[in-house]
């Protein structure tokens, strides 16, 4: 029994989701921020009842019971998306270490020999209030969380001095140096 998969979605106002009529289970939600859309499984039933979205398997094998909750999760990250949005932020750490915005692309100089160039994919917005503070910001959280993750993926934060990228709040578990003799 799925606990999360069982939920109803309630759809605030300002928002529509459409559910095509043909049983292919294409999901398109508009919101104030934007539009989603989606494909999901066949062998699941979504329904629109009102203001309310629900999910159903049509039987308790392995496989449906798998995606029955992993389907309502996305459609309802789907309606807070085009409501509120989601937010990723990160900060940097280490002498040296900064990032700058050139046009449509992240410019890190991360004490390689060489700027590491990301480009910022499409929906997504990148603001940096300062050099060290990155905050990425969309309506898709797969989109946001992907683009945070590649960021930060460049250089790690290393246990001894903390140096590196991590997310805001984040707890990096140190390790004690060398002891002189």
């Amino acid at each position: 029994m799925s606990r999360i998969g069982n939920k109803v979605i309630q759809v605030p106002a300002g928002v529509t989701v459409m559910i095509s009529p043909d049983n292919d289970n294409k999901v398109v939600i508009k919101g104030p921020k934007g539009q989603l859309e989606a494909q999901f499984n066949q062998m699941l039933k979504i329904s629109l009842n009102g203001t309310e979205v629900s999910v159903e398997r049509p039987n308790n094998d392995i496989f449906t019971r798998k995606i029955h909750g992993t389907t309502r999760a996305l459609l309802n990250n789907m309606v807070i998306g085009v409501t509120e949005g989601f937010k990723k932020q990160l900060e940097i750490r280490g002498v040296g270490y900064r990032a700058q915005m050139q046009g449509n692309t992240v410019v890190l100089q991360m004490g390689f020999s060489h700027p590491v160039e990301l480009p910022i994919p499409k929906g997504i917005t990148v603001t940096m209030p300062k050099n060290t503070d990155v905050i990425i910001e969309g309506i898709d959280k797969q989109l946001v969380g992907e683009f945070a993750a590649k960021i930060r993926s460049v250089k790690k934060p290393e246990p001894y001095l903390g140096k590196g990228i991590r997310y805001v709040g984040e707890y990096v578990p140190r390790k004690a140096g060398k002891t002189a003799k």
